[in-house]
Protein backbone atom coordinates (compact mmCIF):
# COMPACT_ATOMS: atom_id res chain seq x y z
CA UNK A 1 0.00 0.00 0.00
CA UNK A 2 1.76 2.97 -1.02
CA UNK A 3 1.82 5.78 1.23
CA UNK A 4 -0.87 8.50 0.68
CA UNK A 5 -0.04 12.19 -1.52
CA UNK A 6 -3.16 13.57 -0.26
CA UNK A 7 -1.90 16.26 1.61
CA UNK A 8 -2.45 20.31 1.26
CA UNK A 9 -1.16 22.10 -1.77
CA UNK A 10 1.41 24.36 0.28
CA UNK A 11 2.71 21.19 1.78
CA UNK A 12 4.94 20.09 -1.30
CA UNK A 13 6.58 23.61 -2.31
CA UNK A 14 7.11 24.43 1.82
CA UNK A 15 8.71 20.97 2.22
CA UNK A 16 10.93 21.86 -1.41
CA UNK A 17 11.80 25.54 0.33
CA UNK A 18 12.86 24.13 3.50
CA UNK A 19 14.98 21.70 1.39
CA UNK A 20 16.67 24.68 -0.27
CA UNK A 21 17.06 26.90 2.69
CA UNK A 22 19.44 23.76 4.57
CA UNK A 23 22.12 24.39 2.08
CA UNK A 24 22.06 28.31 2.67
CA UNK A 25 19.55 29.46 -0.24
CA UNK A 26 16.90 31.71 0.79
CA UNK A 27 13.57 29.65 1.40
CA UNK A 28 9.92 31.23 1.06
CA UNK A 29 6.97 30.90 3.65
CA UNK A 30 3.51 30.05 3.11
CA UNK A 31 0.81 31.17 5.55
CA UNK A 32 0.19 28.69 8.46
CA UNK A 33 3.29 27.82 8.90
CA UNK A 34 5.04 24.18 7.46
CA UNK A 35 4.47 22.32 11.27
CA UNK A 36 0.90 22.89 10.52
CA UNK A 37 0.87 21.93 7.19
CA UNK A 38 2.96 18.94 8.69
CA UNK A 39 1.12 17.95 10.58
CA UNK A 40 -2.61 17.97 8.03
CA UNK A 41 -0.66 16.27 6.02
CA UNK A 42 0.18 13.28 8.71
CA UNK A 43 -3.38 12.30 9.26
CA UNK A 44 -3.35 11.08 5.67
CA UNK A 45 -0.29 8.84 5.88
CA UNK A 46 -0.40 5.34 6.14
CA UNK A 47 3.20 3.71 6.60
CA UNK A 48 3.72 0.70 3.60
CA UNK A 49 3.69 -2.51 5.28
CA UNK A 50 6.97 -4.40 5.70
CA UNK A 51 8.00 -6.78 2.66
CA UNK A 52 10.85 -7.94 1.23
CA UNK A 53 13.78 -5.55 2.41
CA UNK A 54 16.23 -3.82 -0.07
CA UNK A 55 19.27 -2.47 0.40
CA UNK A 56 19.61 0.51 2.56
CA UNK A 57 21.40 3.88 1.24
CA UNK A 58 25.18 3.07 1.19
CA UNK A 59 24.91 -0.30 0.66
CA UNK A 60 27.75 -2.31 1.96
CA UNK A 61 29.98 0.13 2.11
CA UNK A 62 28.22 2.41 4.46
CA UNK A 63 27.54 -0.95 6.68
CA UNK A 64 31.52 -1.22 6.84
CA UNK A 65 32.43 2.03 8.63
CA UNK A 66 29.55 1.46 10.46
CA UNK A 67 30.80 -1.66 12.14
CA UNK A 68 34.47 -0.18 12.21
CA UNK A 69 33.57 3.03 13.85
CA UNK A 70 31.01 1.32 16.17
CA UNK A 71 33.59 -1.06 17.84
CA UNK A 72 36.41 1.35 18.02
CA UNK A 73 34.16 4.05 19.55
CA UNK A 74 32.57 1.11 22.37
CA UNK A 75 36.30 0.28 23.11
CA UNK A 76 37.44 3.66 23.64
CA UNK A 77 34.28 4.75 25.20
CA UNK A 78 33.45 1.79 27.95
CA UNK A 79 35.04 3.43 31.10
CA UNK A 80 33.14 6.80 30.17
CA UNK A 81 29.57 4.35 29.86
CA UNK A 82 30.73 2.18 32.88
CA UNK A 83 30.99 5.13 34.69
CA UNK A 84 27.63 6.86 33.23
CA UNK A 85 25.85 3.40 34.32
CA UNK A 86 27.19 3.60 37.94
CA UNK A 87 26.45 7.55 38.21
CA UNK A 88 22.54 6.85 37.23
CA UNK A 89 22.48 3.80 39.67
CA UNK A 90 23.32 5.66 42.60
CA UNK A 91 21.55 9.29 41.81
CA UNK A 92 18.08 7.83 40.46
CA UNK A 93 18.52 4.28 40.94
CA UNK A 94 16.04 1.76 38.82
CA UNK A 95 17.50 0.75 35.29
CA UNK A 96 20.01 2.03 33.91
CA UNK A 97 19.46 1.91 30.56
CA UNK A 98 16.10 2.93 28.52
CA UNK A 99 14.64 1.03 25.77
CA UNK A 100 12.27 2.64 23.20
CA UNK A 101 10.62 1.31 20.04
CA UNK A 102 11.65 3.29 17.07
CA UNK A 103 11.56 3.45 12.93
CA UNK A 104 14.25 1.98 11.18
CA UNK A 105 15.00 0.97 7.34
CA UNK A 106 12.30 0.76 5.36
CA UNK A 107 9.42 1.15 8.39
CA UNK A 108 10.82 -2.05 10.53
CA UNK A 109 10.44 -1.07 14.17
CA UNK A 110 13.44 -1.98 16.13
CA UNK A 111 14.16 -1.31 20.02
CA UNK A 112 16.40 1.68 20.70
CA UNK A 113 18.62 1.98 23.98
CA UNK A 114 19.91 5.44 25.55
CA UNK A 115 21.11 5.80 29.33
CA UNK A 116 17.98 6.55 31.23
CA UNK A 117 17.60 10.71 31.58
CA UNK A 118 14.09 10.75 33.20
CA UNK A 119 12.92 10.38 36.70
CA UNK A 120 10.35 7.51 37.48
CA UNK A 121 6.75 8.71 36.47
CA UNK A 122 7.84 10.97 33.70
CA UNK A 123 4.67 10.30 31.64
CA UNK A 124 2.83 11.21 34.44
CA UNK A 125 4.70 14.27 34.83
CA UNK A 126 4.57 15.59 31.40
CA UNK A 127 0.40 14.95 31.62
CA UNK A 128 0.75 17.35 34.11
CA UNK A 129 2.74 20.00 32.86
CA UNK A 130 0.81 19.91 29.11
CA UNK A 131 -1.96 20.29 31.04
CA UNK A 132 -0.58 23.35 33.44
CA UNK A 133 0.99 25.00 30.60
CA UNK A 134 -0.82 25.43 26.83
CA UNK A 135 2.76 26.95 25.64
CA UNK A 136 4.41 23.52 26.08
CA UNK A 137 1.58 21.93 25.20
CA UNK A 138 1.85 23.60 21.71
CA UNK A 139 5.62 23.47 21.44
CA UNK A 140 4.74 19.47 22.51
CA UNK A 141 2.46 19.01 19.59
CA UNK A 142 4.89 21.19 17.03
CA UNK A 143 8.08 19.35 17.65
CA UNK A 144 7.47 16.38 20.20
CA UNK A 145 10.19 18.09 22.08
CA UNK A 146 10.14 20.24 24.98
CA UNK A 147 13.10 22.91 26.03
CA UNK A 148 11.93 22.09 29.52
CA UNK A 149 11.03 19.30 30.16
CA UNK A 150 9.94 17.87 33.79
CA UNK A 151 10.69 14.60 33.17
CA UNK A 152 14.36 15.19 33.00
CA UNK A 153 16.51 15.00 36.01
CA UNK A 154 19.71 16.84 37.09
CA UNK A 155 21.85 13.97 35.84
CA UNK A 156 19.79 13.87 32.80
CA UNK A 157 20.02 17.41 31.92
CA UNK A 158 24.21 16.81 31.83
CA UNK A 159 24.03 13.64 29.83
CA UNK A 160 21.80 15.30 27.25
CA UNK A 161 23.63 18.27 26.99
CA UNK A 162 27.10 16.37 26.76
CA UNK A 163 25.04 13.45 23.94
CA UNK A 164 26.37 11.25 26.52
CA UNK A 165 23.10 9.26 26.91
CA UNK A 166 22.72 8.24 23.13
CA UNK A 167 26.21 6.38 23.39
CA UNK A 168 24.13 3.11 23.88
CA UNK A 169 23.22 3.34 20.55
CA UNK A 170 26.37 1.95 19.20
CA UNK A 171 25.44 -1.28 20.25
CA UNK A 172 22.52 -0.50 17.84
CA UNK A 173 24.57 0.21 15.45
CA UNK A 174 26.25 -3.29 15.64
CA UNK A 175 22.84 -4.77 15.84
CA UNK A 176 22.12 -2.85 12.73
CA UNK A 177 19.33 -1.42 13.30
CA UNK A 178 21.37 2.38 13.48
CA UNK A 179 24.06 3.80 11.20
CA UNK A 180 26.48 6.36 12.80
CA UNK A 181 25.25 8.83 10.39
CA UNK A 182 21.63 8.83 9.27
CA UNK A 183 18.22 10.98 9.64
CA UNK A 184 16.65 11.36 12.85
CA UNK A 185 15.25 8.21 14.93
CA UNK A 186 11.81 8.63 15.25
CA UNK A 187 9.33 7.09 17.46
CA UNK A 188 5.95 5.14 15.78
CA UNK A 189 3.56 8.34 16.80
CA UNK A 190 6.09 10.79 15.13
CA UNK A 191 6.21 9.10 12.04
CA UNK A 192 3.14 10.56 10.25
CA UNK A 193 4.66 14.71 11.34
CA UNK A 194 6.38 13.32 7.59
CA UNK A 195 3.88 13.04 5.70
CA UNK A 196 4.25 11.69 2.82
CA UNK A 197 7.70 12.00 2.79
CA UNK A 198 8.01 9.41 5.37
CA UNK A 199 8.88 6.78 2.55
CA UNK A 200 11.81 8.64 1.32
CA UNK A 201 13.31 9.05 4.89
CA UNK A 202 12.97 5.54 5.85
CA UNK A 203 15.09 4.97 2.98
CA UNK A 204 18.19 4.85 5.52
CA UNK A 205 19.25 3.49 8.73
CA UNK A 206 18.31 6.04 11.43
CA UNK A 207 21.29 7.82 12.78
CA UNK A 208 23.58 7.99 15.49
CA UNK A 209 24.23 11.32 14.47
CA UNK A 210 22.82 13.47 10.93
CA UNK A 211 22.50 16.29 9.61
CA UNK A 212 19.74 17.83 12.46
CA UNK A 213 22.58 16.91 15.00
CA UNK A 214 24.58 19.66 12.91
CA UNK A 215 22.09 22.17 11.90
CA UNK A 216 20.96 23.61 15.21
CA UNK A 217 19.31 20.21 16.54
CA UNK A 218 16.41 21.46 19.11
CA UNK A 219 16.27 24.91 17.86
CA UNK A 220 14.96 23.92 14.43
CA UNK A 221 11.65 23.48 13.43
CA UNK A 222 10.16 19.79 12.54
CA UNK A 223 9.54 20.81 8.64
CA UNK A 224 13.39 21.87 8.86
CA UNK A 225 13.93 18.55 10.01
CA UNK A 226 12.23 16.60 7.82
CA UNK A 227 13.98 18.36 4.94
CA UNK A 228 17.35 18.01 6.29
CA UNK A 229 16.62 13.98 6.71
CA UNK A 230 15.53 14.28 3.11
CA UNK A 231 18.68 15.74 1.81
CA UNK A 232 20.49 13.52 3.04
CA UNK A 233 19.11 10.45 1.94
CA UNK A 234 18.93 12.21 -1.47
CA UNK A 235 22.84 13.28 -1.34
CA UNK A 236 24.34 10.78 0.62
CA UNK A 237 28.28 10.11 0.02
CA UNK A 238 31.67 8.99 2.21
CA UNK A 239 32.14 12.05 2.41
CA UNK A 240 29.24 13.30 3.45
CA UNK A 241 28.73 11.13 6.29
CA UNK A 242 32.82 12.58 7.17
CA UNK A 243 31.81 15.58 6.99
CA UNK A 244 28.63 14.81 9.55
CA UNK A 245 31.23 13.28 11.85
CA UNK A 246 33.24 16.14 12.13
CA UNK A 247 30.51 18.58 12.12
CA UNK A 248 29.33 16.60 14.92
CA UNK A 249 31.84 17.27 17.59
CA UNK A 250 31.66 20.98 17.52
CA UNK A 251 27.87 20.86 17.55
CA UNK A 252 27.67 18.17 20.68
CA UNK A 253 30.08 20.65 22.68
CA UNK A 254 27.75 23.11 21.79
CA UNK A 255 25.16 23.14 24.57
CA UNK A 256 23.06 25.25 22.89
CA UNK A 257 21.75 22.64 20.34
CA UNK A 258 21.11 20.12 22.88
CA UNK A 259 18.70 19.38 25.28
Amino acid sequence: MPVSSRFPPEFHPELWALQTSALGLRAPTVAGGANAALERAGRAVVIPPQGPLGQPIGGVLKRAMDLAIGVIAIALLAPVMLIVAALIRLTMGGPVVFAQRRIGFEGSVFTCYKFRTMIPNAEEALERHLAADPSAAQEWRETHKLRHDPRISCLGHILRKSSLDELPQLFNVLRGDMSIVGPRPVVPAEIVCYGAYARECLKARPGLTGFWQVSGRNTVSYARRVALDRYYVRSWSVWLDVWVLIKTIPAVLSSQNTA
